[in-house]
């Protein structure tokens, strides 16, 4: 009979060398990566680099069955990440990126060194956990009852809809929705992890109800209110109504106050996305879009975002205790409760719950909370900036006026139809992404295409921010000049 390989599987287990035998060594090679990282993210990149050949044929090769040389995987780790996109730069400016503090990535490294699993009790980490929450709800100006870290926005928003969803349909976690026409309530501009949600707690995509904005891209709550009174004289059940602390698309802050004076008179929950927005609330010179914030029932906050956290590291907070234990507790043979005190998990969607909270709570221990808003303030300035320039600059376009630190702006150079310069501009944006020096997206505004900007990272100095038009208006001129060379 020949012996199978697991015959000499406990030999093996005991002669079979460490990859990482040489932990100082490869600790030392890492720590030579990541400073130089950090370096190369102070300062925006001349170019897009090139991707190495060799490394790109090595992804494509199959499972490896024997050990690597550490050093080489890891080199070739570095090499993958360098010839990425990074939000960590400071002309990273599509979408809403995160900014990449230090401080933050030590915090991820000890985290993940430890693994600490925050679904059931984990000791001293639960305290760090629930103090962080409590420094983020006030850091914005929230009045906290109860809260908890998650994955992200998508998972803040869920949790926010589920505790509300069980609010206004009592035992609906049970039961299910089925017999009961329920609604829930955003903007146009709201994120569309909002109709995921609504989705996902099993109301139906044609339970949420879509409302028109103003010339500033916020919520009307003349809208709102019309529409809660003709869904409740039809007989539909109202569960939430989502205002957004910072749309996506150009930043706008719903009016939070009205919109809670609605919500207070239809005895409606109200959630406030502010996945994005919600830490400009901590400055002085955006606070005062957020007034009505603390009448909110929940909010939702990226510290991923504009608090320069990296992935993933989001936050739910709710106004009183109890909805979320109501959403999720529940009772299971392998985790028995300690007399009446519940598991984390019991308030929470999710079961594997890393220590996410420590790259917050570390990262406030070491800048302070005046530093963040101080970052914050900054970023806003240069939003402030770019839009001065977009108006001084004869090619471009301005589409909207920054509340908060996006900026939509488009090349217009003369004699194209409008339907031209949807094409020109989303071809412009895309050759910026290909450059390489600045990095920013195309979007629809008011039905026009045009370039979107972000300002979120604590890294981007004004003297920066007039590279922007500088390279949108060398590549505009570039494409403007092939687009009109007739073909040959």
């Amino acid at each position: 009979m020949t012996d199978s390989p697991a015959h000499h599987l406990p030999e093996l287990l005991r002669t079979s060398p460490s990859a990482l035998a040489d932990r100082a060594g490869v600790l030392e090679d890492l720590c030579r990566y990541l400073t130089a990282a950090w370096e190369s993210f102070d300062r925006p990149r001349p170019c897009e680099p090139e991707v190495d050949a060799g490394l790109v044929e090595r992804l494509r090769g199959p499972l490896p069955g024997q050990p690597d040389d550490t050093r080489a995987a890891l080199d070739d780790a570095v090499n993958i990440l360098e010839s990425s996109v990074s939000p960590s730069r400071p002309l990273f400016l599509a979408y809403v990126g995160s900014s990449g503090l230090e401080v933050s990535v030590l915090a991820s490294a000890l985290s993940a060194a430890y693994d600490a699993n925050l679904a059931t009790a984990a000791g001293t980490a639960d305290l760090l956990d629930q103090q962080a929450v409590r420094w983020v709800a006030d850091f914005v100006g929230f009045p906290l009852g109860e809260g908890h870290f998650t994955s992200g926005g998508q998972s803040s928003n869920l949790t926010a809809l589920l505790a509300a969803r069980e609010q206004a349909l009592p035992g609906s976690r049970e039961e299910g929705v089925a017999g009961h026409r329920a609604t829930v309530y955003c903007s146009d501009e709201a994120h569309h992890s909002i109709a995921r949600a609504v989705e996902a707690a099993g109301l139906g995509r044609r339970a949420l109800r879509r409302i028109p904005t103003d010339e500033r891209h916020r919520m009307r709550v003349d809208a709102l209110h019309d529409a809660l009174e003709r869904d409740r004289a039809a007989g539909l059940t109202p569960v939430a109504v989502v205002a957004t602390a910072g749309t996506t698309l150009t930043g706008a802050v719903d009016p939070l106050a009205a919109i809670a004076d609605v919500c207070e008179r239809q005895g409606v929950w109200l959630h406030v996305d502010g996945a994005y927005g919600l830490p400009a609330a901590a400055t002085w010179t955006a606070a005062h879009w957020f007034t009505g914030l603390d009448r909110a029932d929940s909010v939702t906050i990226d510290a991923h975002k504009w608090l320069g956290m990296q992935k993933s590291c989001s936050v739910i907070l709710v106004r009183h205790r109890g909805p979320l234990r109501a959403a999720f507790g529940h009772e299971e043979r392998y985790m028995l409760h300690a007399e009446d005190t519940g598991n984390p998990v019991d308030h929470t969607f999710e079961y594997s719950r890393p220590f996410r909270s420590l790259r917050l709570w570390l990262s406030m221990r070491v800048h302070g909370a005046d530093q963040f808003r101080t970052w914050i303030e900054g970023t806003l300035a240069n939003a402030a900036l770019l839009a001065d320039e977009v108006r001084a600059h004869a090619s471009f376009e301005l589409l909207h006026e920054p509340m908060l630190s996006t900026v939509c702006f488009r090349h217009v150079p003369p004699g194209m139809s409008d339907s031209d310069l949807d094409t020109h501009n989303e071809r412009l944006a895309r050759a910026m992404q290909a450059d390489g020096r600045v990095f920013l997206a195309p979007a629809i505004v008011d039905g026009r295409t045009c370039l979107r900007a972000c300002f979120v990272n604590f890294r981007t100095t004004p003297d920066v921010v007039k590279t922007v038009l500088e390279v949108a208006d060398e590549l505009g001129q570039a494409l403007l000049l092939e687009e009109r060379t007739p073909a040959h």
